[in-house]
């Protein structure tokens, strides 16, 4: 099943009730297409792009964790004056799934209702768009979620915890993307925001960011260039 194959929903304009929904930010990565920097802890005109991304979680009232690998210190070191918690992933050199099992270890111990997995390279998505994964798994009782613009798949994604051993069992640098399209009430939820399809990745991408962004553009208003975040 491909993106195109999901069904595209709108989220309701308020949250039913309180769910226990756990945030988990991925910044156990290497980096390895930005070079030696670690891309994570690089500048862009609203800070650097790791704390972007947490903020973006705990401004939306999310308890979060960081799943943290190379360049760890670092990391913790960028987040430090954040309420955020650390994890390790000792194995982070075998792709992005075994942060994954870090993160939903992590939200079972807390008795999570369902989990948000967010990527730490991802700066400009909404906090509207989080709520709206939220809510939307709050009326529309469906068990696996993904943010999207414009019918493109994009992150981050939202799982029940009834997915949480898939999520554990996972292998490779694929994430719960399997999950997501295996699921019956699987969907996307149209949240009007190109921030949840756009990453940075390469030296490039942080040079379009720094010449495309303007301190006079909210975050919510920024439209970065089309493209689905596999």
């Amino acid at each position: 099943m491909s993106s195109n194959e999901l069904p595209v929903i709108s989220p309701p304009n308020e949250r039913k009730h309180e769910s226990n929904v756990q945030g988990v930010l991925l910044a156990a990565g290497m980096s390895s297409r930005f070079g030696e920097r670690n891309k994570l802890i690089q500048s862009i005109d609203s800070g650097l792009i790791i704390r972007q991304a947490a903020r973006t979680l705990l401004e939306a009232n999310l308890s979060t964790t960081v799943i943290v690998g190379h360049d760890a210190d670092r990391v913790r070191s960028a987040l430090s004056d954040l309420p955020v918690e650390f994890h390790m992933n000792e194995k982070y050199e075998t792709g992005q799934s075994a942060s994954v099992e870090v993160g939903t270890h992590t939200a079972r111990t807390k008795k999570a209702d369902a989990i948000i997995i967010a990527l730490g390279d991802m700066p400009n998505i909404s906090v509207s768009s989080v709520q709206a994964l939220i809510a939307t798994y709050e009326k529309r009782s469906r068990s696996a979620l993904a943010s999207a613009y414009m019918g493109h798949r994009g992150n981050p994604v939202l799982f029940d915890r009834q997915h949480f051993d898939s999520l554990i069992e996972q292998q490779g640098d694929t994430g719960g993307r399997s999950i997501l399209f295996e699921t019956e009430d699987a969907a996307l939820v149209e949240t009007n925001d190109q921030g949840v399809l756009y990453d940075i990745d390469t030296p490039s991408d942080l040079s379009w960011w720094t010449r495309s962004y303007s301190k006079d553009i909210k975050r919510h208003h920024f439209r970065g260039p089309t493209r689905e975040h596999d």
